[in-house]
């Protein structure tokens, strides 16, 4: 009976021992961490223009302005965008100061904007600009729009 629980025990042990060895020899494939290429770059702000464009957009559907006037306000966020990633990629000798000249641009950018839209736009600009903006929402709206001209057009 001893013989029988110390064989048992000592298959079970070398089973272990043999499972964790062959999952460690698995990954032998090494890891390498490559610079991207010039390619991917270009693909990346590609896409990150295209994501930022379908972003103003989803905003601007939500204003009441009209097209004259959301075509200035894309306008302008795009410029805001563009100078906000400048003054990150400048190098500050203080976070503080990198903090103050991105409010400065937060409340100077869209001043020339206040005299052309509504008080009401002009509100929603500014809770997009603190990042309050939520474009799910807005994304749900246009689906459930869509679904419903679809409707339209099979009962008609």
């Amino acid at each position: 009976m001893k013989k029988i629980i110390l064989i048992a025990f000592a298959l079970l042990l070398g089973l272990n021992i043999h499972a964790q060895r062959r999952r460690n020899t698995t990954n032998t494939i090494p890891q390498t961490n490559r610079e991207p290429t010039e390619e991917e770059i270009a693909k990346r702000e590609r896409e990150i223009e295209e994501r930022k464009e379908e972003y103003v957009d989803n905003f601007l559907t939500t204003l009441e302005a009209d097209e004259f006037q959301k075509h200035i306000i894309k306008q302008k966020i795009l410029s805001f965008f563009d100078e906000k990633m400048v003054i990150f990629k400048t190098e500050f000798n203080h976070s503080i100061d990198r903090k103050s000249a991105i409010e400065k641009l937060e409340n100077t950018h869209f001043k020339e904007l206040e005299d052309l839209i509504s008080e009401d736009d002009m509100t929603k600009i500014q809770d997009m600009i603190k990042g309050d903006f939520d474009e799910k929402e807005v994304v749900k709206e246009k689906k459930k729009k869509r679904k419903r001209k679809k409707r339209k057009k099979d009962k008609d």
